[in-house]
């Protein structure tokens, strides 16, 4: 039976003398293939929760690969999206794109037309969460066309975005050296991470290896972490830094391992369990 794409009711334990407080285990919601009628392109959801009298919040969690997004629809009561992986897009009916990252919360007011969905090269992630009116979450509309998809955010709305990344090094080295800061934000961050010829994950694996083999372990412990975010799991860049021992040398790799293993104490970000 399909799921709901923003929620559906979870089983509580029986209530005894009033009601109990629900727990619903990691790993016994199921993840679904969202209907193509209201989606393009390969979307996985999971419900979380559903509505629950008197209360009437739904939520789901709904995984876009890339290049994929819902169709134009309309919440009666408004939506909130957290994003948790990747980069996304959204668009109102009557105003531009605008892009989103993880980390970010995007609100929509209450019918207002939309829609939302991964970039064409970055797989996004988010939990979903709306109120029900009448018992209905979402009224869904026509699909989103190729020609509206691909006019994409403005071009120097993504180098506005990945600023936030490098932010670090500004407030480290701004004064000191502004120049570097700026190519460093404008161009490296601002303009060939943003290039689409390569996905965001395979410029993580390949920064990290080119760090690996020059013996540069201060910089790896950012461009691990963005390399999670990019997509790529502990266990690949594990592998990946063995792979790398026989043709950079062991005392390299096994320095960048040590790095990695102190980097991935810190927990990954969330992810839907249907990335691989």
């Amino acid at each position: 039976m399909a799921l709901p794409l923003y929620g559906a009711p979870v089983a509580a334990a029986p209530a005894q003398g009033g009601q109990e407080i629900a727990i619903s285990r990691g790993g016994s919601r199921p993840v679904e293939l969202a209907e193509a009628e209201h989606f393009t392109g390969t979307v996985h959801r999971q419900a979380l929760f559903g509505a629950k009298p008197p209360g009437r919040t739904t939520g789901g969690s709904v995984t876009f690969e890339p290049g994929a997004r819902s169709a134009w629809h309309v919440h009666p009561l408004g939506q909130t999206l957290i994003v948790t992986a990747g980069t996304g897009w959204i668009q109102r009916w009557d105003g531009p794109v605008q892009e989103f990252r993880e980390g970010d919360v995007v609100q929509i007011p209450a019918g207002i037309k939309h829609w939302h969905g991964a970039t064409p090269a970055t797989r996004m992630n988010h939990i979903a969460i709306q109120e029900e009116s009448g018992g209905k979450a979402v009224t869904w509309l026509e699909k989103v066309s190729d020609e509206q998809y691909a006019k994409g955010p403005p071009a120097s709305q993504g180098a506005m975005n990945m600023k936030k990344e490098p932010s670090a090094l500004k407030k480290q080295l701004g004064d000191f050296a502004p120049k570097m800061v700026q190519l460093t934000d404008d161009v490296l961050f601002g303009d060939v991470w943003e290039r689409t010829e390569l996905a965001p994950r395979d410029r993580s694996l390949v920064t990290v290896a080119a760090l690996t083999m020059g013996g540069n372990t201060e910089q790896l412990p950012f461009h691990l972490k963005k390399a999670r975010e990019n997509g790529v799991s502990e266990p690949e860049l594990v592998e990946a830094l063995t792979h790398l021992a026989f043709y950079c040398g062991w005392p390299k790799a096994l320095s960048a391992m040590n790095v990695a293993k102190e980097t991935f104490k810190t927990p990954a970000p969330a992810k839907d369990p249907s990335q691989k």
